[in-house]
């Protein structure tokens, strides 16, 4: 097996056809149907279903493609660091965040770092809390900033923290001019929420359930900074996590506190025994006190204390002291 049919590969998966992934390579079509060829012979599998000019990954040659990636993935960055370790320039990092801080507080920190701080070369990769976990796992990340719960070993933890989510709603929506909106004040009302049911959309679901508030319409969604979208198009009000609500800026969009906790909680992590680059040290140091001071209601808790996490978590919502 060869990087250049490994790369004939990705091509023609990522063009669609032998013709497309030929002219990004800039090679000639035979050559990559070739390159093709010997790496199905290499493998023992087809990767491809040829049908005429038509070309479709078969079901092994899609599972085939991540490990592809990642690996050509991986060489390129050695290449990169070992560029800076001749040059003695600051390593390259690569971080990984869920959708809610790739959009919105990981730019934040790194543009209030000094520019002196940063490596030449940073990788700035958007995946689902399960997807960055493993790639710090398996060390083609520095580290990753996800939801919780993150419990699998080989982790260091660097940040453990929580805020309560809150409601975005219209400008135009009549709840906008209250200072916080009771979870009542939802009953009827077309909710949109997120659609992962094992992390923050059970605990909203719960905080619903509590209160029996009845949504006329129920519309989940991936990604936070959809439903804000959804909101500002009047498709209705949304509970999401704090992190988009104020890492990420839209117009006609309002953000208000909500009379019940439902906590949202997240970490950065990295690899246990993998020493990390002062520049990704430092980006998290920066990180927290970026977030700390945008987010309302921000905890730090104890990286050693997991089971305050575990019960933020499993645990039943609760109301807030104060907020009636």
């Amino acid at each position: 097996m060869e990087l250049k049919q490994l790369e004939a590969f990705l091509a023609v998966f990522s063009a669609g056809s032998i013709t497309a992934a030929a002219r990004l390579l800039d090679r000639s079509q035979p050559a990559v149907s070739r390159l093709i060829q010997e790496l199905e012979s290499d493998i023992g599998f087809e990767l491809l279903h040829r049908n005429g000019p038509r070309i479709t990954p078969t079901e092994r040659g899609i599972r085939f493609h991540e490990e592809a990636e990642r690996l050509l993935t991986g060489i390129g960055r050695l290449h990169e660091r070992a560029r800076a370790i001749a040059t003695e320039e600051a390593v390259p990092i690569e971080i990984v965040a869920i959708p809610a801080f790739a959009a919105g507080f990981v730019p934040k920190a790194l543009t209030s770092m000094p520019q002196h701080a940063l490596p030449s070369r940073l990788h700035v990769r958007s995946a689902p809390a399960e997807s960055g976990i493993q790639s710090v796992l398996a060390r083609t990340a520095d580290l990753c900033v996800v939801s919780l719960p993150a419990e699998q070993p080989g982790l260091e933890t660097h940040l453990l923290a929580q805020a309560p989510c809150v409601v975005a709603l219209a400008t135009s929506d009549p709840l906008a001019r209250k200072d916080v909106i009771a979870i009542t004040d939802l009953e009827g009302r077309s909710l949109i929420t997120m659609a992962n049911p094992f992390r923050l959309r059970r605990r909203v679901d719960q905080a619903i359930e509590a209160h029996s508030v009845n949504a006329a319409r129920v519309i989940d969604t991936n990604a936070a900074v959809v439903a804000m979208q959804l909101t500002a198009c009047g498709a209705g009000v949304a509970i999401i996590e704090p992190v988009t609500a104020y890492g990420v800026s839209l117009k006609g969009v309002e953000i208000r506190p909500l009379d019940v906790d439902i906590p949202f909680l997240w970490g950065v992590f990295s690899a246990v025994s993998r020493p990390l680059p002062e520049t990704a040290r430092a980006f998290i140091d920066q990180f927290i006190k970026t977030t700390v001071s945008a987010i309302p209601g921000l905890v730090q808790h104890d990286p050693r204390r997991t089971d305050l996490v575990t019960e933020a978590i499993f645990g039943g919502t609760r109301h807030r002291a104060g907020v009636t």
